[in-house]
């Protein structure tokens, strides 16, 4: 069976991409900022898995005020860098995996969770800056990748707990898939920041390491947050959070019974999951930037 192996936390500020593609990742603004994922590149290439299901948000490039999907599962065969305004991202083509993709929006909406399945679209920079952060700078990326659209950017936006269940889910359906793959699923977007009205340039630091103490120990507790509190702690932006919720429930730890929602966490030895690398920077641009890499046992 394929098996989820990783989960992967990620800040996807769009000025960390132009910064890896003007080549001044070494200057001085920068350079703690990539130093934070010296560690997460070599262990990428260590642990470099058969499939990336990869959580992100689209920033009106696949999808306009005109239809925003909660939730959007990509099944094609490949993903353009998409064009945000001042010509594509200097990356390559995402390459998809449609096999396990349609597997699990099968097995998702069977579960009760209701996707939208996108045949064909184009990827920003919510994708293909972790990608850039944690693979470098390839001719090719090195894995398929499955693209998973959430919606933090128009109310209503899913709540923190649909989010870890959606996650738990996600690994039920993996779990199912009867080829033998190594699968990381990747959260991203956030940490705290606000890009406009008077709280413009909010960061909150003890918000966001508070954050990641709870994803990584109490991740159910996590999950029972409001929206109000994101966006009063965390700022507008940060209810992106909630997607690494997402990768979060799918990990080995947390029990997957879904009839009820369950919310407890499994201790055993067998259903560990153990933190390999944890790093916080700020700013970078006007945002937070916060990386997590769990592994399961």
């Amino acid at each position: 069976m394929a098996r989820i192996t990783a989960s992967v936390y990620t800040s996807h500020v769009p000025a960390i991409g132009a910064a890896i593609d003007l080549s001044k990742t070494q200057e001085p603004y920068w350079q703690p900022v990539f130093k934070g994922y010296e560690f997460s590149k070599q262990w990428m290439k260590d642990n470099t898995p058969d499939v990336i299901f990869l959580v992100y948000n689209d920033h009106a490039t696949a999808f306009s005020l005109d239809m925003i999907p909660t939730f959007a599962i990509g099944t094609a065969a490949s993903y353009q860098p998409a064009d945000e305004g001042w010509g594509p991202r200097p990356v390559p083509v995402v390459q998809g995996h449609p096999e396990l993709a349609a597997h699990i929006a099968q097995s998702v909406i069977q579960q009760d969770f209701d996707l939208t399945i996108v045949n064909k679209m184009d990827v920003d920079h919510g994708l293909t800056v972790p990608l850039s952060l944690m693979c470098g700078q390839p001719q090719a990326w090195p894995c398929p990748v499955i693209p998973f659209a959430v919606n933090v950017v128009q109310y209503p936006v899913p709540s923190g707990q649909r989010c870890f269940n959606l996650g738990k889910a996600i690994r039920k359906a993996v779990e199912s898939f009867d080829q033998d793959l190594n699968v990381q699923i990747w959260g991203t977007g956030g940490m705290s920041h606000q890009l406009q009205g008077p709280r413009a340039g909010l960061i909150n630091k003890e918000f966001d390491n508070a954050f990641l103490d709870r994803l990584i120990a109490d991740p159910a507790g996590l999950a029972t947050l409001p929206h109000i509190d994101y966006v009063r702690e965390a700022g507008s932006e940060g209810i992106e959070l909630v997607m690494w919720l997402i990768a979060r429930g799918a990990m080995n730890d947390v029990a997957y019974d879904l009839k009820p929602f369950a919310t407890q966490t499994i201790a055993t030895q067998a259903h560990s999951t153990r933190a390999r690398h944890r790093f916080y920077h700020v700013p970078a641009s006007n945002t937070a930037v916060g990386h997590l890499i769990l592994e399961n046992a």
